[in-house]
């Protein structure tokens, strides 16, 4: 079985010589590495003709010309010839039995399409640390659980997958793309989620194994979405993306029901009036939880509108 890894980047050539760095000691070599910049970025380009690993390894450079991770994703898997497309972010190092591990769950298993890990993540020196067996869960109310950074136990099937560690097979996404109407310059949030759920809805095993596992340095990202969402018009784009890609992929009743579970109540990041309401009382001023709120059910009215 052949392995594609997939690597998207753009001006942060420190953190792609890290993950080339990571691919050249694997276990397995990769059957063919293609990593996507943009045609103006001379930073990674100076990497890439500097680097020792892209003289070592199988390394094509796929050049797009537009914007946004999404484009660039797109343009990797036109490139990619694997049976196996495994994606990883730039500012991530995969450990040494990555590719390893990725080839022999495909074998393994002819029903599964995606396989998923644990992005350990390293931020101000300490790795965070946690535990946690419920991971890449979508639930009844349209809440979703993460923690694909702090995932432990066995193997086990999951709804979604999380960008910086996530596997494909070919079959599995065959004529698939990811979504080109998701807003936002930079990382266009919520991306991994809805490229992941279109491959559980056609019928494949999506899963979650913590060995297969990559050290996640998250670094700044470029545009107007910027990690952890801290503006304004970031949320809005977020909150966008998350409704659309409910709406397309929750049945009727189960996506009004995420609906008014995000209006009424919401999360820390999409906080409904619940939410918005417990934020002014411990202390985040009135105008700024109100303008949060805001932001958050404007993307929301508008995904509901364009999908209408």
């Amino acid at each position: 079985m052949r392995v594609t890894v997939l690597v998207p980047t753009y001006r942060r050539p420190d953190d792609l010589a890290r993950c080339l760095s990571a691919l050249l000691r694997q276990a397995r070599a990769p059957g063919q590495i293609v990593v996507v910049a943009r045609a103006d970025d001379a930073a990674t380009h100076a990497c890439l003709a500097d680097h020792v690993t892209p003289r070592v390894l199988n390394v094509e450079v796929a050049i797009v010309e537009e914007p946004g991770q999404v484009a660039a994703l797109n343009r990797g898997l036109e490139a990619a010839t694997g049976d196996v497309v495994a994606i990883t972010d730039d500012d991530a190092a995969p450990r040494a039995d990555w590719v390893e591990r990725i080839a022999a769950a495909f074998e393994a298993d002819a029903r599964l399409g995606a396989l998923g890990g644990r992005d350990w993540v390293h931020e101000e020196g300490r790795v965070l640390d946690g535990e946690r067996e419920l991971v890449g869960k979508l639930q009844r109310s349209g809440r979703i659980v993460g923690n694909h950074h702090l995932g432990v136990g066995t193997a086990r099937e999951v709804d979604l997958l999380k960008g910086a560690n996530m596997s494909y097979r070919r079959e599995a996404i065959a004529g698939l793309r990811f979504d080109r109407r998701l807003r936002g310059t930079g990382a266009q949030t919520h991306n991994d989620m809805a490229f992941s759920l279109s491959v559980k809805r056609a019928g494949w095993k999506l899963v979650y194994d913590p060995r297969v596992a990559v050290d996640h340095y998250p670094a700044p990202r470029p545009g107007e979405d910027p990690r952890n969402a801290q503006t304004l018009a970031s949320m809005r784009n977020a909150a966008f993306n998350l409704h659309l890609i409910l709406r397309g992929h929750l049945p009727p009743l189960h996506r009004e029901t995420a609906w008014w579970w995000y209006a009424l109540v919401g999360t820390r990041v999409y906080p409904g009036l619940l939410l918005a309401a417990l934020s002014a009382a411990r202390g985040t001023p009135p105008g700024a939880a109100l303008a949060r709120w805001r932001a958050v059910r404007g993307g929301a009215r508008e995904a509901r509108r364009a999908l209408a």
